[in-house]
């Protein structure tokens, strides 16, 4: 489908009442004449917990599949996704006026970028949001320099990698989201990272909902062997992608 942006959302049935938010959001971007989007959502599970959620949009569609978590769950949307970009958005986050239109424009503007990002903040559950520090000058980010700012500050991401927008090809070519119980939205921007230069807007692109049923607030997440073992794989995957001579996404593009 020319013109599209496909934005791609994993679901449970936990976080399916936050769908019609994100649609909302959804439905408020302004895109470029001659442009849409498309929303391919894929619950993690088969349920009917889920589905009454759904809005009635022509463009949006609805599969299910057996439990894997999410990186299977997007990874699996992917078989419906029509658009040349994909836009990473969770059932329970809201996009800012304007993000899709800021993605798409930094990597039209710049051929030879395979991906961009934006600053977040997070949503409480009073209505408050707030920042993070450190956020990068918005710009070009250089191949490897959110993989190494990762390693070199205590595995914490220099860019929000739910706020993730990528040229499907690159997205298909790295096998998609990574085969992790968590992290998996990590693991591909390290990856990404490790094989193209990307795009930091600075201004609020996402806004990252905490309340008590989401997954990174469960115990489970913060185990400590669990996460070691996740991040040592995230890092030598794309520590190998980085290293591999002609896997460089700016040099396909001729840039």
């Amino acid at each position: 489908m020319p013109n599209t942006i496909t934005v791609i959302t994993a679901v449970h049935a936990p976080g399916a009442g936050h769908l019609p938010e994100a649609h909302a959001s959804l439905c408020a971007q302004e895109l470029p004449d001659g442009w849409d989007w498309q929303w391919v959502i894929q619950e993690d599970g088969e349920t009917d917990a889920v589905r009454p959620y759904v809005p009635d949009d022509p463009r949006v569609s609805f599969g299910q599949g057996r439990s894997g978590r999410a990186a299977m769950a997007r990874t699996m949307g992917l078989s419906r996704a029509e658009g040349e970009y994909v836009k990473v958005l969770d059932a329970d986050d809201l996009l800012t006026p304007g993000a899709l239109a800021r993605d798409l424009r930094a990597l039209r503007e710049n051929p030879g970028l395979g991906w961009a990002t934006c600053r977040a903040l997070d949503l409480l559950p009073d209505g408050s949001t707030v920042g993070f520090e450190g956020d990068p000058p918005q710009g070009p980010l250089a191949r490897g320099a959110v993989l190494d700012f990762w390693k070199a500050n205590g595995y914490r991401a220099q860019v929000h990698p739910a706020t993730l927008f990528v040229r499907r090809d690159l997205l298909l070519a790295l096998g998609g989201w990574m085969a992790l119980p968590a992290s998996e939205d990590t693991g591909l921007l390290m990856a990404l990272s490790a094989v193209s230069r990307g795009w930091f807007t600075a201004e609020t692109g996402l806004l990252y909902r905490k309340w008590p049923g989401q997954v990174t607030s469960q115990a489970a997440h913060a185990d400590e062997t669990e996460r070691a073992a996740r991040f040592a794989v995230v890092e030598a995957r794309a520590r190998v992608l980085a290293a591999m001579d002609g896997w460089r996404y700016d040099a396909v593009m001729g840039d």
